[in-house]
């Protein structure tokens, strides 16, 4: 019977954390080291609290964000295939850091607003860290 108990306990905690919606979603970003010879990088899934924007920043060994390279509109939950065209040439071994941006803070929704280090669309930051993925252009 304990057993039972603790299957419908977990069934019923998944069902509670599946009907709060977006905001009960941990934000994170998958994403693969791939070809980019196209001129677009993309994230596999992106799991997003709010609408906002994959980020395309340029990154090093050093793993601190860099200039922006291309970014990508996001719905609130779960985002597949998720593609941004690269504003620049992106060279075979180059790092790339895919980030979650908010919406949040700009002029004028819709619109990507973000310059490095500034407030507008910045990036969202769960219990103070960034939330992405680095990948190496292949």
């Amino acid at each position: 019977m304990k057993t039972i108990l603790t299957t419908a306990a977990v069934l019923m905690a998944a069902t509670t954390a599946m009907a709060d919606g977006h905001s009960s979603m941990t934000p994170m970003v998958k994403a693969m080291d791939q070809d980019v010879s196209n001129g677009v990088v993309s994230a596999e899934m992106i799991t997003a609290g709010e609408n906002g924007w994959m980020v395309v920043h340029r990154t090093d060994a050093a793993m601190k964000p860099g200039p922006v390279v291309g970014y990508a509109p996001l719905r609130a939950g779960e985002n597949h295939d998720v593609a941004a065209l690269l504003q620049e040439d992106v060279a075979s071994g180059d790092m790339l850091m895919l980030m979650i941006h908010s919406e949040a803070g700009g002029v004028t929704p819709g619109v990507f607003e973000y310059t490095l280090g500034a407030t507008e669309d910045g990036p969202i930051k769960p219990d103070g860290k960034l939330v992405m993925a680095t990948i190496t252009a292949k």
